[in-house]
């Protein structure tokens, strides 16, 4: 009874958890009412994140040094949370051309969590603790823990324990910094390397965060991600450029950014890409620098994959 009061007291002090004043009579709204409370609500996320981007920055910067020493970025979380980071992890390996292995999500009940709620599957820290052990997290890796809520025990005993095994550890959630000062959170605090915070308030409806606390942890995972292939090489101006041709779609794809870029047609696009073995990087410094296959895959490898600095033929200097 004790442990269930304090649970229902630590609840009670979230933001997350609070009733929203702007939404009190949602209920006798038309639609049109609803949606307008709804859409004014979700503008006040994108400031709630920009209050981070310097914390969003130290965390990209842990990611990119990891992927650099051949570690892994690994996301944890539960429900809404847990979903967004397995997305996240999953689109980056058609979309980047990323091993399967080096961004990975892991969700409180496993893969069945995906699609059907697996209530109580967050409530224990030692199942987080486990999963860490079972991925053999280590030095090399960064592993970040998504809880809206911030006190989530499957993703607190996962960053506790990712900690101990030595990993660099990022913690997103949209409660306010300042909870991390408190001594029941001292031991998560003491776990944390960077911790992203954007407060989005009370949501529409009283503690569903599958709605602005959503939308938030999703703006910070894109620009982890996105920004950590940027700085990876796999982006050429604006443009995805490590695609993986697993689909027909994606081939297409690779030609229409061969096209944009060097101003060649479909079937010019297509015959480079043929004769670079279907690899837009090196396709797109054969046609820029004018050179062979093998000396645009060598210069490739000296520019650290990086294409602007290929098509010049220089070392890759940092950004």
């Amino acid at each position: 009874m004790t442990e269930r009061k304090e649970l229902f007291d630590q609840l009670n002090e979230l933001a997350t958890e609070q009733r929203n004043a702007a939404s009190m009579k949602i209920d006798a709204e038309t639609i049109l009412g609803t949606l307008r409370i709804i859409n004014n609500e979700d503008k006040k996320v994108a400031l709630a994140v920009e209050s981070q981007i310097p914390f969003i920055a130290q965390a990209v910067e842990l990611v990119v040094k990891a992927f650099k020493n051949g570690g892994r970025l690994i996301f944890v979380g539960a429900g809404t949370s847990g979903r967004l980071g397995v997305l996240d992890a999953v689109e980056c390996v058609p979309t980047y051309g990323t091993d399967p292995e080096m961004i990975q999500g892991v969700i409180a009940g496993g893969e069945k969590a995906m699609f059907r709620s697996q209530e109580g599957a967050e409530d224990k820290e030692e199942n987080g603790s486990a999963e860490m052990e079972s991925k053999k997290v280590s030095t090399q890796d960064v592993v970040c823990g998504i809880a809206a809520s911030l006190r989530t025990p499957f993703v607190v005993g996962a960053v506790k324990r990712a900690r101990k095994l030595g990993a660099r550890t990022i913690y997103i959630t949209t409660n306010s910094r300042s909870k991390l000062d408190l001594s029941e959170y001292k031991d998560l605090a003491n776990a944390i390397d960077v911790a992203i915070c954007p407060e989005v308030g009370p949501e529409v409806i009283m503690g569903s965060t599958r709605m602005k606390s959503g939308t938030a942890q999703k703006l910070v995972l894109n620009m982890i991600t996105t920004t950590a292939m940027v700085r990876l090489g796999k982006v050429y101006e604006n443009m995805m450029i490590d695609l993986q041709m697993t689909s027909q779609k994606l081939k297409e794809r690779a030609k229409r950014i061969v096209m944009t870029i060097t101003g060649l047609n479909y079937n010019q696009a297509e015959g480079f890409l043929i004769e670079a073995d279907w690899h837009v990087k090196t396709a797109l410094v054969m046609v820029k620098a004018g050179v062979s296959k093998e000396e645009a895959r060598h210069r490739l490898q000296l520019a650290d994959g990086f294409v602007r600095a290929a098509m010049d033929g220089k070392p890759y200097r940092g950004l």
